[in-house]
C-alpha cells in the first residue's frame, strides 16, 4: 500500500513538473522553411498558438537562417510565460498587400520575452522613394503589453518606425540596435504613446528620423544609456495637434550621448487649437553628452515639419517643470540653447545645472542661447550664457 501511494505521489510530481516546466516550439517542427523567400506565417503562427496555451515557460524558437515573414499578429493572453527567442532573421514583405500597417504585432499579453540575439530587416530601401498604395511598414509593434522584456534583438531598415508601443505597462528593452540610414524617412528607433513604466537602457539608435519619440500620453519612463546617431534625438512629441492628445509626465534621460544628430534633448509641440490644455511636466536629463549636434537643447512650441502651419494661434500645452543637469558636448549649429515657448502657456520652472556646450565649427563661432516666454534659473558653469 506505501509503495503505491509512493508511485501515485510520483506520477503526481511528475505530471506537475510537466504542467509547470519548460517546453521548446521549434518553428521547423511547425514547417518553417529558412530560405529567405518562403512564407512562413504559418508556421510561425501554429507554433505560437502551442507555446501560448502551455501552462508553464514556453520558449517559441527560431533557429538560424532567414524566415521571410508576412504581416503577423502574436495574440494573447497566454497561460504562462512566454519566450520568442529569435536566433535568426526575419525579412519583412517589400509588398504590404494591406491597409495595416504593422509588420510583426504583439498584442494582449502579459509576460512576454523578446531575446535570442537575433535581426528583424524591415527592407526599407526596397520601398523608400517608391510611390506605395498601402503604408510602409513598422516592423514591430506592442499593443496592450505588461510585465515584458526585449533584450538582444536588433533591428535594421525598418520601412517606417522599427519599434512602436500602445497602452503598454512596465516593458523593458535592454541591448538592443537599431540601424537606418541618416536619409531614411520616418524612421524612428523607439516610439511610444499611451504608456507606463517603461525602462530603456544600453540601448543604441541610429536612424532617420527620432532615436526615441515620446508621444501622447506617456508616463514614469527611463532612459539610460542610450547612444543615438545619426537621427533626430530624444523627443518628447510632437504633442498638441489632435484634441486627443493628453499629458506627459515623469520623464527620465540619464547617462545618454548624441553623435551626429539634428537635435539632442528635444521637446516638441504644435501652435494648435486645441480645445483643452495638455501638460508636459516633470521632465528630467543628466549626465548628457553632446557631439557635432545642430541644436543640443530645444523646446519649440511652434514645430510645424511642413511649413505650412498657421502659428498665429499659440500652443495650448503647458510645459513645467523641466530640469537640466551636467549636459557638456560640441554644437555645429549656432543656437545652442533654444526656448521658443507659448506665448499663452510660458514654460515655467525650467531650470539648468552646469550647462557647458561649444562651436565644433572653431573659435570664430560664437553660440548663443535663444529664450521666449520661459520662466526658470539656470545655476553653476553655464557657457553660452543663460537667457532664463
Amino acid at each position: 500500500m506505501a509503495m503505491r501511494m509512493l508511485v501515485i505521489l510520483l506520477l503526481v510530481c511528475i505530471a506537475e513538473a510537466q504542467l509547470h516546466g519548460i517546453k521548446n516550439f521549434n518553428v521547423n517542427d511547425y514547417g518553417a522553411i529558412a530560405d529567405g523567400n518562403t512564407d512562413n506565417s504559418g508556421a510561425f503562427l501554429k507554433a505560437w498558438s502551442d507555446a501560448c496555451k502551455w501552462n508553464g515557460k514556453a520558449i517559441l524558437e527560431i533557429p538560424r537562417g532567414t524566415y521571410m515573414l508576412n504581416l503577423i499578429v502574436f495574440s494573447g493572453p497566454c497561460k504562462g510565460w512566454t519566450i520568442f527567442q529569435l536566433q535568426g532573421v526575419l525579412k519583412a514583405p517589400i509588398n504590404n498587400p494591406s491597409s495595416e500597417n504593422t509588420w510583426i504585432n504583439f498584442r494582449y499579453i502579459n509576460n512576454l520575452i523578446l531575446n535570442g540575439g537575433g535581426l528583424l530587416d524591415g527592407q526599407g530601401p526596397s520601398v523608400w522613394g517608391h510611390k506605395n498604395p498601402h503604408p510602409l511598414l513598422i516592423t514591430m509593434g506592442f499593443g496592450f503589453i505588461n510585465n515584458s522584456y526585449v533584450h538582444r534583438i536588433s533591428y535594421i531598415n525598418s520601412q517606417n518606425a522599427h519599434i512602436s508601443m500602445l497602452e503598454c505597462r512596465n516593458m523593458t528593452f535592454t541591448d538592443i540596435t537599431v540601424t537606418a540610414p541618416k536619409d531614411s524617412p520616418n524612421t524612428d528607433g523607439i516610439k511610444m504613446a499611451k504608456s507606463e513604466g517603461i525602462n530603456i537602457n544600453n540601448v543604441h539608435i541610429g536612424t532617420g528620423d527620432d532615436c526615441i519619440a515620446i508621444l501622447s500620453g506617456t508616463k514614469n519612463l527611463t532612459i539610460s544609456n542610450v547612444y543615438c546617431g545619426p537621427g533626430h534625438g530624444i523627443s518628447v512629441g510632437s504633442i498638441g495637434k489632435n484634441d486627443e492628445d493628453v499629458d506627459v509626465q515623469n520623464i527620465f534621460v540619464k547617462n545618454c550621448t548624441f553623435n551626429g544628430t539634428s537635435d539632442g534633448l528635444r521637446i516638441k509641440t504644435w501652435a494648435s487649437p486645441l480645445n483643452h490644455t495638455v501638460k508636459v511636466s516633470n521632465i528630467f536629463y543628466e549626465d548628457i553628452t553632446i557631439i557635432d549636434v545642430d541644436h543640443p537643447i530645444n523646446i519649440d512650441q511652434e514645430y510645424c515639419p511642413s511649413r505650412n502651419c498657421d502659428n498665429k494661434v499659440p500652443s495650448n500645452v503647458q510645459i513645467s517643470n523641466v530640469h537640466y543637469k551636467n549636459i557638456q558636448g560640441s554644437c555645429k549649429g549656432e543656437v545652442a540653447v533654444n526656448f521658443k515657448c507659448s506665448e499663452s502657456n510660458p514654460c515655467q520652472n525650467i531650470t539648468g545645472v552646469n550647462i557647458n556646450l561649444w562651436s565644433s565649427l572653431g573659435n570664430k563661432t560664437t553660440l548663443t542661447n535663444y529664450c521666449s516666454h520661459v520662466k526658470g534659473a539656470f545655476y553653476g558653469k553655464q557657457v553660452p550664457p543663460s537667457c532664463v
